[in-house]
């Protein structure tokens, strides 16, 4: 596990290829996803190293129910029953009422390179036993009205990566928490390293995923805290533009 403290009320813990934030408020907590499943010790330990305890969380934000967002959750609540929100439609697919995931054969075939067979085998080790894994005690709240939650944080409609993704702004330090809607590596990724969307194999809808982007670039933020790979600060609009530009072009 990596720490990487953003700004001081927000640190990027970095667990299997994945990340997720904690963001402070005071003596409070808000969690930003949960990592995988085999994570949730490093989950844990990420509250230790900033000097928080699992006692100060208050809340869960999830930005899509996807095993490596999601994988911590349960553990977490087996001691510390804290409530766990997301947008209305992603809260569908954290109950599963109907999955949108890469398939084993699909992760099957990312063996044909070295990257992708290296890829697979962490995942695999990141997930097992917990193939099937769901979130059914979820709040799905409304995209652009502030959470009562430490930090303030705002669900933003991202609909692409999932078709209910949901992206998280911290309007009081100009933080977006953009999950897989907009990501900056990952170990399949043929790109380097920057602002981009994910390989096409993760993703539901790519043309949903652009007009995402290009509806984030006017919020009033100028610090991207990504699912995948470090962060970035900078001018929003420009770098969902060279994220869109390196999609269609790749």
């Amino acid at each position: 596990m990596k720490i990487t403290q953003v700004n001081d009320r927000v640190h990027m813990a970095t667990g299997t290829n994945v990340n997720w934030a904690l963001v402070t408020d005071g003596d409070g907590v808000t969690l930003v996803d949960a990592g995988y499943p085999n994570d949730h010790k490093a989950l844990f330990a990420s509250l230790a190293h900033i000097g928080r305890r699992p006692e100060g969380v208050h809340a869960i934000v999830l930005t899509h129910a996807h095993l490596d967002h999601i994988g911590g959750i349960p553990a977490f609540r087996d001691r510390y029953p804290v409530p766990v929100f997301t947008g209305e439609e992603e809260a569908r697919h954290a109950r599963r009422e109907y999955v949108e995931q890469i398939t084993p054969a699909q992760m099957l075939r990312q063996c044909t390179r070295r990257a992708g067979r290296r890829w697979v085998g962490q995942t695999l080790r990141a997930v097992l036993p917990h193939l099937s894994m769901s979130v059914t005690d979820i709040t799905g709240t409304s995209a652009g009205i502030p959470l009562d939650i430490p930090g303030g944080l705002v669900p933003i409609a991202t609909p692409g990566h999932t078709r209910g993704h949901t992206a998280w702004l911290m309007p009081s330090t100009g933080v977006i928490f953009t999950g897989d809607a907009l990501v900056t590596d990952h170990p399949i990724s043929n790109l380097d390293t920057g602002p981009q969307i994910l390989p096409a194999v993760f993703n539901e809808d790519e043309q949903s995923m652009l007009r995402s982007l290009q509806a984030i670039s006017g919020l009033p933020a100028d610090t991207v805290v990504p699912g995948h790979g470090p962060h970035l600060r900078g001018d929003l609009a420009d770098l969902m533009g060279r994220a869109v530009a390196r999609a269609t072009n790749r």
